[in-house]
């Protein structure tokens, strides 16, 4: 049976570990918070892609399977770029985040939606050109 001492001990180490925690959680998400760059370069690879799918699988709005899986591989992989707001264009990158399937889609996809972007969307079809003259840096260790 626990005396009084052993239970105030014992719910001070649950409220320590439940601090530990959420405190934990919140340093998480603020590391996973996307500053303007990525925001930016998320948004670019996103009208890429439904360009890219409106054209050949004829969807309009709304991503096919195919695309919506390979839409969300794409931004998670931004999510986690090591470069963050230093980063230049994935093209140019030192680090190579893809599966070497899905760099090819990507490839794909960006030989096609790349030169209509300048149609459909003029401003992030130069913010990418302009991100993509930064000289890559290389990775901290």
């Amino acid at each position: 049976m626990l005396c009084r001492k052993d239970y105030r001990t014992l719910k001070n180490r649950n409220l320590l570990w439940a601090f530990t925690f959420s405190f934990l959680i919140m340093f998480w998400e603020l590391k996973m918070a996307d500053g303007p760059r990525i925001k930016r370069e998320k948004k670019t690879v996103d009208t890429m892609i439904r360009l890219y799918c409106h054209k050949h699988h004829g969807t309009r709005g709304e991503l096919c399977p195919e695309c919506s899986e390979f839409h969300e591989y794409a931004m998670l992989r931004l999510s986690k770029c090591p470069f963050q707001e230093n980063k230049s264009t994935c093209g140019k990158c030192l680090v190579h985040c893809y599966k070497p399937d899905m760099k090819t889609k990507i490839t794909k996809v960006m030989r096609y939606s790349g030169p209509r972007m300048l149609l459909h969307h003029p401003i992030l079809a130069l913010h990418h050109v302009f991100d993509g003259r930064k000289k890559p840096e290389p990775l901290k260790k």
